[in-house]
Order: structure tokens, then sequence, then C-alpha cells
């Protein structure tokens, strides 16, 4: 594919930092109705550039970096107009409440906002296109199931990937299909330069040796796995085999990461532990009051290396109903509600993290009664035990619907598919983006 979502973030980045100066340009421009001399830019590029900083930040937490952000045009408006929202009382709150910071008159902040809004909504539309790949390598997708499908129509739908697929072929119709005229022709008449085939797949074995010979004619052989993953950020379940796991998973210990890891665990945990005391009285007074129980609630997950761990919350519920270890729904209480809400029964958590039972980051755990359901109607689930679990995680950002008090077995095999991208691809980068993300789910009100 040719632009990858790294080049993809920095051309919308550097695009972005323009258009930031040029709004400031173009609203001294306007202010003073006159070309804005060297000392006038200078006098407001310094208070300016800090605000570029949080702005930056604030795009990144909404999203406006990711690879398929450039291509959701209808949804792109929204997110800009509440990224800027934020944007906007961060940008009243630093001029207005930091001396240093303040800029005068402050009509210059508010013709500046709007100018920035219509730049970068007209470059995040338009603008992008212009620096995308107007090259388009022809392709032929090789394969089988629902995720080649899903894959055959996500490519061919959007053009940041700089590759359309002009057949597919189903692996299952490989054995019936004249290979010389169907396949082979089609590749030269039509310059195919790269064919995606799922390699796990025991039906495309015997095509391979044809398909060697285009080495020589300088086709391009991708795996479909690799592709899928990084158009999806997730692991297609139905095309890995156990030749998949002993090749990309591994439970050996990175020394630098996961000292990195606890060390970042262990000052969070203490700082925001420290600052949640403040809640404690609170939240005991208004449970009390409430309905008069405890204050809070224990559960056994199960941890790494399927270890029994128990995790506190404020309690939320007026009673724990469970059947065979299993948690039914219960209506929360009045309190308990304003608590999920605003995912103030979560921190005593912080407490799990700190002891070394959680991480911040990490697949979040499960009781045990349905891990014993999913190990058995799921392969591989086991595989999500071999690290530490986290308060949030990759599946928490971007799976929609997770199951939340019944068993769910499909439900489950999608937010499996995200936690083995993390375990697959864990590093202390994807943990800073999967923490900064979270502060967007946090406000939102969504995930898991």
């Amino acid at each position: 594919m040719s632009i990858s979502s790294g080049k993809e973030a920095f051309i919308l980045f550097i695009g972005d930092v323009v258009l930031f100066l040029i709004s400031l340009w173009l609203m001294l421009f306007i202010r003073y109705h006159d070309v804005p001399s060297r000392e006038l830019i200078q006098a407001h590029l310094i208070p300016f550039s800090a605000l570029f900083v949080v702005w930056v930040i604030v795009f990144f937490i909404a999203g406006l970096y990711e690879k398929h952000t450039a291509i959701l045009k209808s949804k792109l408006p929204i997110i800009i107009f509440n990224a800027q929202i934020i944007n906007s009382l961060l940008a009243v709150a630093f001029f207005y409440f930091i001396p240093y910071l303040g800029i005068t008159p402050k009509t210059n902040l508010f013709i500046y906002l709007a100018l920035s809004f219509l730049f970068i909504l007209y470059w995040r539309i338009y603008g992008y296109s212009v620096f995308g790949s107007r090259y388009y390598e022809n392709a032929l997708l090789i394969g089988s199931g629902s995720e080649m499908k899903e894959l055959l129509h996500e490519v061919n739908n959007n053009n940041r990937y700089g590759l359309k697929f002009i057949s597919s072929v189903d692996a299952d119709r490989l054995s019936s299909l004249d290979f010389q005229e169907e396949i082979l022709k089609r590749v030269y008449s039509e310059n195919v330069k790269i064919i995606a085939l799922d390699l796990q797949n025991d039906k495309i074995e015997p095509v391979l040796s044809h398909l060697y010979n285009l080495l020589f004619s300088k086709v391009r052989f991708i795996d479909m796995h690799k592709i899928y993953e990084d158009v999806f950020d997730r692991i297609p379940l139905s095309l890995v085999k156990y030749s998949w796991f002993l090749e990309n998973i591994s439970a050996m210990s990175k020394f630098t990461y996961d000292f990195l890891k606890r060390s970042m665990d262990i000052i969070v945990s203490s700082i925001l532990g420290l600052v949640s005391l403040i809640f404690y009285p609170f939240v005991f007074i208004a449970i009390k009051i409430d309905d008069g129980g405890p204050l809070f609630f224990k559960q056994d997950r199960i941890g790494k290396n399927n270890k029994i761990i128990q995790i506190f919350k404020f309690r939320t519920m007026p009673v724990h109903n469970e059947s065979d270890g299993i948690a039914k729904e219960v209506t929360p209480t009045r309190v308990g509600k304003i608590l999920r809400r605003s995912r103030v029964d979560e921190l005593p958590q912080l407490w799990n993290i700190f002891k070394g039972d959680l991480a911040l980051i990490g697949p979040r755990p499960e009781i045990p009664a349905l891990v014993k359901v999913y190990e058995k109607d799921i392969s591989y689930y086991n595989i999500r035990h071999l690290i530490k679990p986290g308060l949030s995680g990759w599946a928490q950002i971007y799976h929609k619907s997770p199951p939340k008090f019944n068993a769910s077995v499909e439900e489950t095999k999608g937010k499996l598919s995200y936690d083995l991208f993390y375990i697959k691809n864990r590093s202390i980068l994807l943990d800073i983006k999967i923490s900064l993300k979270t502060v967007k789910t946090l406000f939102s009100r969504s995930g898991v």
C-alpha cells in the first residue's frame, strides 16, 4: 500500500501545523488591516505555540491522526467541531488565566479560532487528497471467509490505500478453476502488481508453484493477514492457526518494556490513587444515604497466567446477583448510576495496579465462570492470559459492542481480535496511545 498509517499521520500533522500558522498570520492581517510585522507575529507566536502543542494532543485524542479519519468525511465536521470546542475552552483558559500567555485584544483569539476551524475542516475533507497517492496498483485477492469480503470492501471503497482489488478468488473454488485462463492471464492483461493471499489456507497450497513464477514478472505477494491487521487494527480470528501464534506471540519477558511499563503503573497509580482519596468520603456518604450498603464491591477475575485476582470497585448494585459465578444484570442504585457514568466506580482498582495484579493498559480481566465458557467455545481464548490484564486496553478503545453481563461468544470473538492485536504489538508507544485515547473514552462515556 502506497501510504502507511505513519506517513499519513505525519502529513496530517504537518498540514495542521501549517494551517495553524496561516490562521495566525491571516488573523493578524484581518485584525490590523495590514501585513503583520515580524514583531507582531513574534508577540503572538510565542503564546500560540504553547497552545498549538495542546491542540495537537487534543486532535490525537479525538482520533484525527488515525488512518480512518481521512476517509470518514461524513463524521469529520462533528469530530473537528468537538475538538475545536475543547481547544477553544483551553485557549480561553490559557489566555485569560495565565498572564504570561495573555494577548490583547482578546478579539484576536476568537477570530483565530474561527479561521483555524474552517481551514482545518477544509484540509481534512479536501486538502489531504492532494498529497495522497493518485496512483493505484491493481491487486488480486485470494482467500475465503467473511474477512476476505470485509477487506475487499474496505480497500476498494477507500482511496487512501493506493490499492485496488480488481478481483477476488475464493480459495474454496481454486480446485475447479482453470488457473491459467482465469488467473494468470488476468494478472498479465490487467497489469496486476500485488497478490494478497491467505498463506494459512491449505487450499491455496496447490497453486503456490504457479504463483511462484510470477515473481519473475515483478509481482509482489502480501500475506492477507498482514493487510487485514494493518487496515482494521485487529487480528482476524478465522484466518489464524496455531502456526500464527507460534510465529507472532511470545510470553518472553521484554526487560526494557516491562520495566518502563511497571514503573509507569506504579507512578501513575500512586499519583491518581492519592488524588482519588478526595472522592472516597463523598462516595461513602452518598452510598450510605442511598441504601446503606457497603462501600466496596470485590470480585474474582482471571489475571496473568490464569491466576485468580480480586479487583475492587465502589459498589453500584444493591445486590450482586450471581448464578454459577456469572453476574446477572441488576438495576444499579441511584448513586451507582452516577458512579458508573462518571467512571468513579473504577477508582479503587488503582490499588490493584499499584499491587501489580493489574496494569494500566492490557486486556480487560474476565470473571472465571465466563472464561470457562469462552475457552470452550473460542479457540485460542486463553492466549490473552499470557500478559497482565489492564484497567484499559486496545479492545476497550476500539471494540464497539462488548458483552456486559451474559456470555456472548460472538461479541467476545470480536473483542479477542483486538486483544490479540495488542498482545502482538504491545509497546510503550502503543500503551501511551491507548492511555491518551482512554481520556476520550472517559469523557464520551463509551467503551467498557
